[in-house]
């Protein structure tokens, strides 16, 4: 069994904060974390290589080189293998940028070593809470895609997926390959040892470079990005309602029937 994982370095989002003259977000003096999501599939996918210990686990990132500290907490629980993409050209993509981008560097590990059954996504990074690309790059690939996944089991030639759903969960099956996006389950990731913090502190992660992968130039960083952030800001906090209290019903619903009208709200 060969499954990867991709993941992504996001700040803490409980230490951000916005400049309120620029709009934008302060990320000086901010800890920067393995998106949670992402920490939770590669829970998933170590389960699964818990249960068949000839699997192999790769996790793949796409950021700047300090995204290497990501890569070596992941392979800290139960990865064995981690390439970072990042180069200037990749700059400023967008969440279609990224996943053309990752798809391209997945085509390359697979080229060089095998291909992949399983690709684990988080279901969202929480710096952008978008939940594109995980099922672009299904897209991309052409290849079956479960979401808001929880659970998962293989059996024989098929994973097994449960799934979240807003009325409850579902069990669904898919043949390989796949790409499974992951939300939170009811349990967490499992915690490094010492000897596995010290392994992966001492790993080599390959770092894969604009030259490297085979991308047209016109898909990748700003020139393949048609969405862009036109500002981010707080939203203003919610403003006190007021109470209508008459001395009958009847009075009380005809108050509101007045403050409603005068808001043009009916």
């Amino acid at each position: 069994m060969n499954i990867l994982v991709c993941v992504k370095q996001v700040p803490d989002t409980t230490e951000i904060k916005i400049d309120p003259v620029t709009n934008t977000l302060i990320r000086a003096g901010v800890p920067s974390i393995v998106n949670p999501f992402d920490a939770y599939a590669l829970e998933i996918a170590a389960r699964i290589k818990d249960k068949t210990p000839e699997t192999t686990i790769t996790v793949l990132s796409m950021g700047p080189p300090q995204a290497v500290a990501a890569l070596k907490e992941c392979l800290a629980v139960g990865a064995d293998k981690a390439y970072l993409v990042s180069d200037r050209a990749f700059g400023g993509a967008d969440t279609l940028a990224t996943s053309y981008t990752l798809t391209c560097a997945i085509d390359k590990l697979e080229a060089e070593h095998a291909p992949f059954d399983l690709i684990f996504c988080g279901k969202q990074a929480i710096d952008g809470d978008t939940a594109q690309v995980g099922p672009e790059i299904a897209e991309h690939r052409d290849c079956p895609q479960i979401t808001y996944a929880i659970e998962a089991a293989v059996e024989n030639d098929e994973i097994l997926v449960k799934r979240e759903t807003g009325e409850g969960y579902e069990i669904l099956a898919a043949k390989m390959p796949c790409v499974i996006t992951v939300t939170k389950p009811n349990f967490n990731p499992r915690f490094p040892t010492i000897k596995s913090k010290m392994a992966a502190n001492r790993a080599v992660i390959t770092t894969l470079t604009v030259n490297d992968i085979s991308v047209d130039d016109t898909k990748i960083g700003l020139k393949g990005s048609p969405t862009k952030v036109k500002k981010s800001f707080t939203p203003p906090p919610k403003q006190g309602g007021i109470r209508i209290i008459e001395e009958t019903a009847e009075d009380t619903a005809k108050k509101l029937f007045d403050v409603l009208s005068a808001a043009n709200l009916l």
